[in-house]
């Protein structure tokens, strides 16, 4: 297991063995319990039958290889997001096809199997040895002596069961030392538990209307005007002449950290092609990701909102006909187009994209839309492929797909918005050989695979008739990695963006502090339009100083980044504030809160939570503002 600026003692070491130990027996006990009861309810004649050795040995090898395989399953987990099992380990046993192929090609899984059953062996023959299956099944204590033996176990478990929870671990406030003290097997069936989270049950509420209050005096830009006076309807009318509609690329790049740009201090010139681009756009330099995972950049470059606890908007259900940026572009007659190199199926995002009225094209293997999305679906055929692992085609062929879609389009005279969500970067880091000069399965050679390939289809895109016409949007997901020494670090939150192609608009750079929420917005102030608005991301060109801020979170904790104060709260309902540093990138916890930060914050995470579970997001009977 790595360890990586853990930033604590060996003092440390006690606390985290102690409270890992009751953890681990907590564990112990669940495994313990399922024989415990079917060692009570096996008839007593029957002990030591050749049944009774079948359905011992089978129980004992399905728990030991549980344990062990877990045990062992941790350490690439830990590598990949320096946590125990997480919410994330739960989705990926949904997605089976990815997750198992990801791991076949970026792990020895013969070797890793030959270990699983070598201990699982070992221990067999270590407990044969010491006699205890001849204990087992020689000894035939009557059921109350069974009950007294067994009454232990079956009350611990209920202790477990309701008293213990996987965040009374978090002791401390290094993140590090909170995560190795849990244990992996426990911490996943919490994170079972906990998917869904509630925001009015377990985190911090003001008065709605208050909380409604503020928030509309954040939103009102400019000239803006609200189109209702309920004191919950957050609409507001964009002023505009809608003069130009271009068509838009909006290229989300997998794991594309800022910390891989030149621009930000990195000395292996891994994205020549990103810069230069950058250079020839308006650039977004201290941008910030909502939060951890692909589902969470996607919620917040198509809605625009602020990151709500528990599974990303992606992921729920319920989560059709949203208002998003699909709505407006419908209202100018856009057509809408998903991309993605693998199969769409994975989190949810054909059926998300698809509630929003775009056409999905996907690697399809099987997984049908459901009834209810009525929008067209486009295989990457097998001939379009020339590289393809777990997670799907690599960026060269994705970006190929979008070219031909464009051409279509084009050729139809229809107005095309596409969004590209790429994979290349991602692990196993594997793509075609023979394109640039690093190995494969490094993480350094994929962010310079995902820039040649870029590179090459921004150079092809300038070959066609419908680029003098198009604006290309590029932004990462989220980073490559956000673990670090707090629960939320907002330096692993920073991301590059850019928009390229824009007509009339100078070559800049935009320093203001923003979230991926604001790209879509600014982007539709440059186009000038006049549309109603229900986002909570801004125009960053109407930023003054005061307005900048950024979104930060991940599934249990919400953070507000303003004014150099970090505001986080958390689902034990505490508000802690902190003074950032982003020089030297320190934050120090703040003795006496600031109120209204505070009070902004919550607001802002609890409107945009009870928007979505009461329906409020939803879009009905919206007519075109001036579209």
């Amino acid at each position: 297991m790595t360890i990586r600026n853990i930033g604590f003692s060996v003092f440390s070491i006690p606390e985290i063995v102690s409270v890992g130990l009751y953890f681990d027996i907590g564990v112990a006990i669940f495994f313990s319990l399922f024989y415990c009861l079917y060692l009570l309810a096996f008839p007593r004649q029957w002990i030591g039958t050749i049944a009774d050795k079948v359905i011992t040995f089978f129980i004992l090898s399905v728990m030991l290889l549980i344990s062990i395989f877990s045990f062992i399953a941790e350490f690439p987990f830990w590598e990949e997001f320096s946590t125990r099992f997480n919410f994330i380990a739960v989705d990926y046993l949904i997605y089976t096809y990815e997750v198992v192929e990801n791991i076949n090609e970026s792990y020895p899984l013969p070797l890793i199997f030959a270990v699983l059953f070598i201990l699982t062996f070992g221990i067999f023959f270590f407990l044969y040895k010491v006699k205890i299956f001849h204990y087992t099944f020689t000894v035939k204590p009557n059921f109350l002596k069974r009950s007294i033996f067994i009454a232990p176990f079956i009350l611990l478990s209920i202790f477990y069961t309701s008293f213990v929870q996987n965040k009374q671990a978090e002791c401390t406030n290094n993140a590090y030392i909170n995560e190795l003290s849990k244990n992996g097997v426990f911490s996943f069936f919490a994170a079972y538990r906990s998917n869904e989270l509630d925001y009015e049950k377990f985190y911090p509420l003001i008065d709605k209307k208050e909380a409604y209050g503020i928030i509309k005096k954040e939103l009102k830009q400019g000239e803006q005007n609200y189109t209702g006076n309920e004191y919950d309807n957050i609409e507001r009318l964009i002023p505009g002449d809608n003069a130009e509609k271009p068509n838009i690329i909006l290229i989300v790049i997998e794991s594309f950290s800022a910390r891989f740009l030149k621009t930000f201090g990195n000395k292996y010139n891994l994205t020549p092609n990103f810069e230069k681009i950058a250079n020839e756009s308006v650039f977004f330099t201290n941008l910030f990701a909502t939060g951890t995972r692909t589902v969470r950049g996607m919620e917040a470059l198509a809605l625009c909102v602020p990151p709500t606890p528990g599974q990303s908007i992606v992921r729920r259900p319920g989560n059709d006909n949203l208002f998003s940026i699909g709505t407006i572009l419908k209202e100018k007659d856009y057509t809408l187009k998903f991309l993605y190199g693998g199969d769409g199926y994975f989190d949810n995002m054909n059926a998300f994209f698809g509630g929003q009225g775009f056409d999905i094209v996907d690697r399809n293997r099987g997984n049908p839309l459901s009834d209810n999305i009525k929008t067209k679906r486009y295989n990457i055929d097998d001939n379009d492929v020339s590289f393809e692992n777990a997670w799907g085609v690599c960026d060269e062929d994705l970006y190929k797909q979008s070219l031909k879609y464009a051409d279509s389009d084009f050729g139809e005279n229809k107005q095309f918005f596409q969004l590209i969500m790429t994979t290349s970067n991602h692990k196993p880091y594997t793509f075609p050989k023979g394109k640039i000069n690093l190995p494969q399965g490094k993480r350094n050679s994929a962010v310079k695979y995902t820039d040649y390939a870029l590179g090459k289809f921004i150079d092809e895109a300038k070959t066609k008739p419908w680029f003098s016409n198009t604006v290309f949007v590029i932004v990462a997901d989220h980073c490559a990695s956000s673990a670090g020494k707090w629960g939320l670090n907002i330096d692993k939150h920073h991301i590059p963006a850019i928009i390229y192609n824009l007509k009339n608009t100078p070559n800049t750079k935009i320093a203001g502090l923003c979230s991926q929420t604001d790209l879509m917005p600014t982007l539709f102030g440059y186009l000038n339009w006049k549309y109603k608005s229900q986002f909570y991301g801004l125009n960053i060109n109407k930023f003054d100083k005061n307005s900048e801020r950024a979104f930060i979170g991940n599934y249990r904790t919400l953070g507000l980044l303003k004014n150099g104060i970090f505001t986080e709260i958390n689902d034990r309902k505490e508000v802690k504030q902190y003074r950032w540093n982003a020089g030297n990138k320190v934050r120090i916890e703040i003795s006496t809160p600031v109120d209204s930060l505070k009070n902004l914050a919550i607001s802002y995470f609890q409107t945009a939570s009870e928007r979505f579970k009461n329906g409020k997001m939803k879009v009905k009977g919206r007519h075109s503002a001036g579209g």
